[in-house]
């Protein structure tokens, strides 16, 4: 392996609060990616300041736009605004 693909950037697509454990699962084992734990800070109404852990998938750039997109497609017929 070249060094060029040992250090090709990685990104954090964060999964939001509420997103179905089945939709992560399926991410998963769909995409090539690692689900990983990354700390944001929340600024919410009484929860300015606090920090949380968050789910987040890391992969490459190409494979994030895609795993963006599925979970909010997936997200969307989860909750009924599917309009196909």
């Amino acid at each position: 392996m070249s060094e060029s693909e040992t250090s090709e950037k990685l990104y954090d697509v964060i999964v939001p609060p509420g997103v179905p454990r089945s939709i992560i699962v399926d991410i998963s084992k769909k995409f090539d990616v690692e689900v990983v734990s990354r700390q944001r800070p929340l600024k919410y109404a009484n929860m300015d300041g606090d920090v949380r852990n968050l789910l987040a998938f890391r992969c490459k750039k190409d494979v994030a736009i895609q795993v963006q997109d599925y979970m909010m497609a997936e997200l969307n017929k989860f909750i009924g605004e599917d309009e196909s």
